[in-house]
């Protein structure tokens, strides 16, 4: 074996190298120096984020055979969730300072680390085998991470139903791969796609139906989502806030790999169809159970299932247009989201409060809080000019390149929805800025690891709208050219 692959692998093995960096620290420093866990596990974290933009790009790579292989855009989207990542650890150091977390520091963060890597393994998988060794690994210690409050009957709950519902959805996709294999003989993406041809086989049909309902779990696609809501209102918000971005965006790049790479030509014969229809109920149904919740935490829990629906306009492109109008959804849906998430972990730690009702009068006592709660508001209803609204449009304008009826059609549903979105989010400002009720929540000063992310995701918001905008403009008019493609640009970037 030509132990030289693994070099190919230099993002997996640095995050490695961070977990076992984070194991030891927890194993054997003495008591007193465990109290600066988290801060070790951020700073250390954020080393390896900024290594990754710096020299985490190997070029296009392909190792063990074919069964994984790397490239400037999975180094791209694997940059994308190392951002993410690091917010999450910043908004989350207070939770994990407190005394209930005094005995179990470590374990959060090695088991964040493990999914992360999992995660990785999913991006990079051009094997189903190392598919689904990534999506155990990304999967089963969530479970674990939401049951972290072990004190709360909710907790428990979530993680039975997560697990539950993980190792079901497992059994699905496994018995999918087992009849691809059967029709096939091989499990690499590549040969798949070769072995498929035009031919369309009834058993083929009924595998693809379970890979898609495999990986919709992790998308939380309806009818796949019903674990979602409970899962994240029990969860502790700093992993709930994990679970709404980091996991939805791997999966997410990995689903279109899966169907571009493997299923290919039979995918658009005979599921593109059934596709449209899933991402019209995901928009639909997780925007009108959006508007029934009272409870802040399984609000945005529905919002995520909406967000899911867009993000998968990218995958129905199946050009470089969508794959790139994906990453940028996904890297503007994580400023957004964590910031919304932000906001409601700093009031839950203070206070304990996570309902709607709440938040009335937030502007009088808390103004920061609520302004960066209406900014996040505000982007993912894709209001302009924030950058929810150029990754919706980005992904709008990727989506109907395809030039067919069905496309523009769905494009139309999901253009209404965004109608229907603009009336919920705009509740939660309208309890923060213009209820004449009494402020519920006291004037408080919030965590300085609280306050340095949303001041990161607040400032994501404005430069990847606003700034980003005009600063394209005024170059674009200083040059006499047409405008630079933005999410080029932001990739190469990242890349």
């Amino acid at each position: 074996m030509d132990y030289s692959q693994f070099l190919a692998m230099r993002q997996e093995i640095a995050l490695l190298v961070v977990f076992l960096l984070v194991f030891l620290y927890d194993t054997f420093m003495p008591k007193k120096a465990l109290a600066a866990t988290a801060s070790f596990s951020t700073v250390l974290f954020g080393l390896f984020t900024v290594a990754s933009f710096l020299w985490g790009n190997p070029g296009e790579v392909s190792a063990f055979a074919g069964m994984y292989q790397t490239s400037a855009t999975c180094v791209a989207i694997k940059n994308i969730l190392n951002v993410g990542v690091l917010i999450v650890l910043i908004q989350s150091c207070r939770w994990v300072n407190g005394e209930f977390m005094s005995i179990r520091r470590g374990e959060f963060y090695e088991l964040l680390l493990v999914t992360l890597f999992g995660m990785y393994l999913m991006i990079s998988a051009r094997h189903f085998l190392v598919f689904l060794i990534g999506l155990e690994s990304a999967s089963l210690p969530l479970a674990a991470m939401v049951a972290f409050d072990k004190n709360r009957y909710e907790s428990h709950e979530a993680a039975i139903k997560y697990m539950l519902t993980a190792v079901f959805s497992s059994a699905v996709f496994m018995m999918g791969l087992s009849f691809v294999y059967g029709l096939t003989g091989t499990l690499y993406f590549s040969e798949i796609a070769l072995q498929l041809g035009n031919d369309i086989d009834p058993l083929l049909v009924v595998a693809l139906a379970f890979v898609i309902s495999g990986v919709g779990f992790k998308l939380s696609l309806v009818p796949f989502h019903l674990w979602t809501a409970d899962v994240y209102q029990g969860a502790p918000t700093s992993v709930t806030s994990y679970f709404s971005v980091i996991s939805k965006g791997a999966a997410a790049f990995a689903f279109l790999v899966i169907l571009v790479q493997a299923f290919g030509t039979f995918y658009s014969t005979v599921w593109e169809w059934m596709l449209y229809a899933l991402i019209i109920l995901t928009i639909t149904i997780g925007n009108l159970f959006a508007i029934r919740q009272t409870n802040m935490k399984r609000f945005l829990a529905f919002s995520s299932i909406s967000q899911a629906g867009y993000i998968m306009l990218g995958v129905v492109a199946c050009n470089a247009h969508g794959l790139e109008s994906m990453m940028y959804y996904i890297l503007v849906y994580i400023f957004s989201n964590l910031a919304a998430f932000g906001v409601i972990g700093a009031i839950e730690n203070q206070t304990g409060k996570v309902l709607m009702t709440d938040y009335n009068g937030l502007s009088k006592t808390n103004p920061w809080l609520a302004f960066s709660m209406m900014l996040a508001m505000f982007s993912l209803a894709g209001i302009p000019p924030f950058a929810g609204f150029f990754s919706k449009f980005f992904i709008f304008n990727a989506a109907i390149s395809q030039g067919s009826i069905a496309i523009y059609i769905l494009v139309l549903i999901a253009l209404i929805n965004t109608i229907v979105s603009l009336y919920y989010y705009l509740l939660v400002v309208k309890a923060m800025y213009i209820s004449p009720e009494e402020p519920q929540i006291a004037t408080f000063r919030s965590a300085c690891t609280e306050r340095l992310g949303l001041w990161i995701c607040v400032s994501g918001i404005i430069a990847l709208g606003i700034v980003r905008f005009f600063y394209d403009s005024i170059n674009a008019l200083g040059a006499g050219l047409n405008a630079p493609d933005t999410i080029t640009n932001l990739l190469n970037m990242i890349g």
